[in-house]
């Protein structure tokens, strides 16, 4: 063993450390390791950035921008609607309706995106149906995680992957390569939830709300019949807003400024402005209701308050906000952003002592009081996610067809081979930009920055590993100890090492750690090593057995489960998973 190799193992095993305690951001232990890398010596400083303009970190962020139109033009919102049209009280159909679409958009986005946008439809859903929101939320992040290995474009973990395959001159995956054995996983798995998963789910009794706890009682909010909305001309007893959403309408203000007061035989007209008062879960259920829309977020139901502009809203701290890992005291919260936290909930316990020293963590749900327009500018940062509408800044649905377009347009262009597909996704940001689909100042608070510095990062450690021979040297250590293992246990054995790393690290560096390695140990035994790439993407993306996926964290809390829910989920899931992969891969791509 080398001075480079050890020195490269050492600077490994202590990434390995930080990764997984998260003691730093993963993308500032990224950053460290690759200057670690250029100050030893182990990679040329004149190449060690060359990730951050590689076709992996360009691909991405032509997708992230992609992603972000179809948010911004209502696209999403309007598939989570046809969902909510169409379901019942059934537990089994509501399930099939919220991972079957779910599946199929995180087979084309993020999958933290995709949950992020179906958490409140879901806890919606949960509360029409006298549910509890733990048998839902599990399930819908599982859901997305599955469909990882449908497309290349599914997560970025494949398209690392990808990239680094490139650096030992081999094809980059397809852009549906990858399907013939993630769209068999994503089906049995949606399968196992429905006869399986489901049954292992304990019963979660959701707790009070924050607001409850607070005996803040009833929220009060706006809503606006839209233009074409079926309510025109029917009146408020017609209407069912009581009946259906259980909501009293305390007040109606016609012509902007004209206040009245509503009566049952009150006919509606397009533009009218409803004062509902109701409590938080119903309140929210008017984003499932055709034809009306929140129009002012939810304030406290007093009628001083009511009448500024002082609202009150439960708030989800995102993935990739700033406040994660930061106190609100250190960071002056009340005087840099104008909102007051009342209180913080953090996985079914709501915090009321001392939460300005409490350092913040992904999935924690704040509640906010204060001016809208400071929500909504908080919201607009990437904060928070606000569980009920900011302001009112309406979807641009009239580009809708277009953003549909440009995102179809581009995977088609990349799959068939026209242009590259990271070229093809930059055109179709382009396409997004010039047509008005979204800024691209929009765009840009959309772009995750962390990943693209991690994958960029990373890509020098896949360098430096294959420069000093580390590679081949832990692939020898691997030839020895299998001695005359069949090639099937031996790529057994980088699924599961791939799948333990994957649950405390980023999906993607246990990707970069691990495929080197098998690539190596592929060359030689004299296998195919692209057996061995597959079988490591697959298994990257296999993070069912705790809650450290971002997915799974952001529903941890409002599905009030705990830790030892997911081993009992996950694991037979894992397994299921696991013998679909090594059944397939090598099917698909012989060993020989």
């Amino acid at each position: 063993m080398t001075p480079e190799i050890t020195t490269l193992l050492v600077l490994l095993a202590i990434a390995l450390v930080l990764f997984s305690l998260e003691w730093v951001s993963v993308d500032v232990t990224a950053l460290g390791l690759l200057l670690a890398l250029v100050l030893t010596g182990l990679v040329p400083a004149e190449g060690a950035f060359a990730g951050f303009g590689s076709d992996t970190v360009m691909t991405i962020l032509g997708l992230l921008v992609l992603t972000a139109a179809l948010l911004r033009t209502g696209v999403v919102e309007m598939v989570g609607r046809a969902i909510l049209r169409r379901a019942g009280d059934d537990g089994t159909r509501l399930l099939i309706l919220i991972m079957v679409p779910a599946a199929a958009l995180s087979a084309f986005i993020n999958n933290t995106a995709a949950t992020a946008f179906f958490l409140p439809v879901v806890v919606g859903l949960a509360s029409r149906a006298r549910m509890s929101p733990s048998r839902l939320l599990m399930p819908l992040a599982f859901a997305t995680i599955l469909a990882s290995s449908v497309t290349l474009v599914a997560t970025s973990t494949n398209l690392v992957v990808s990239g680094l395959l490139t650096q030992y001159r081999m094809p980059p995956i397809g852009v549906f390569e990858l399907t013939p054995v993630g769209l068999p996983i994503a089906i049995a798995g949606i399968a196992y939830m429905l006869v399986v998963g489901r049954r292992l789910i304990p019963e979660r009794v959701a707790g009070r709300s924050l607001t409850e706890d607070f005996g803040l009682g009833a929220y009060l909010s706006e809503a606006i019949v839209l233009a074409d909305s079926p309510l025109v001309g029917r009146t408020l007893a017609e209407s069912g807003l009581g009946q259906r959403l259980d909501l009293q309408v305390v007040g109606l203000v016609r012509d902007k400024n004209r206040y009245q007061t509503p009566r049952a035989d009150t006919r509606l007209q397009p533009g009218d402005v409803l004062l509902v008062e109701g409590a938080r879960d119903e309140i929210l259920k008017i984003k499932d209701t055709t034809g009306i829309e929140i129009k002012a977020d939810v304030k406290l139901s007093d009628p001083d308050l009511a009448l500024g502009d002082v609202a009150l809203v439960e708030a989800l701290v995102v993935p990739r906000s700033r406040l994660i890992g930061r106190t609100l005291k250190g960071i002056g919260f009340r005087e840099r952003y104008g909102l007051q936290v009342l209180a913080i909930n953090r996985y079914g316990s709501t915090i009321r002592r001392k939460i300005s020293q409490l350092r913040l963590q992904m999935g924690d749900a704040l509640l906010l009081q204060g001016p809208r327009d400071r929500i909504a500018a908080l919201a607009n940062a990437d904060a928070v996610r606000v569980l009920g509408a900011v302001g009112d800044d309406r979807p641009n649905v009239g580009r809708a067809p277009m953003a549909v377009f440009a995102f179809a347009a581009a995977l088609v262009a990349g799959a068939a081979g026209v242009v590259a597909l990271p070229a093809a996704v930059l055109a179709a940001a382009v396409v997004v930009f010039a047509t008005r689909c979204i800024t691209p100042e929009e765009a840009y608070r959309e772009v995750d920055w962390k990943v693209l510095i991690l994958i960029g990062s990373m890509l020098a450690l896949g360098t430096a590993m294959e420069q000093t021979g580390t590679a081949r040297y832990l692939a020898g250590l691997v030839v020895e100890a299998a001695g005359d293992a069949s090639p099937l246990w031996l790529l057994s054995g980088f699924f599961v090492l791939t799948v333990v790393l994957t649950q405390p690290m980023s999906n993607q560096a246990a990707a970069v750690v691990v495929l080197p390695v098998a690539i190596q140990t592929a060359l030689q035994l004299d296998l195919n090593p692209r057996t061995f790439a597959v079988a490591v993407a697959v298994a990257a993306s296999c993070s069912y057995l705790t809650p450290l996926e971002p997915a799974c964290l952001m529903v941890y809390g409002p599905g009030r489960y705990r830790f030892v829910d997911f081993l009992r989920v996950g694991g037979p899931l894992t397994l299921l998973v696991y013998a679909i992969a090594i059944l397939l891969v090598p099917l698909m791509w012989p060993f020989r």
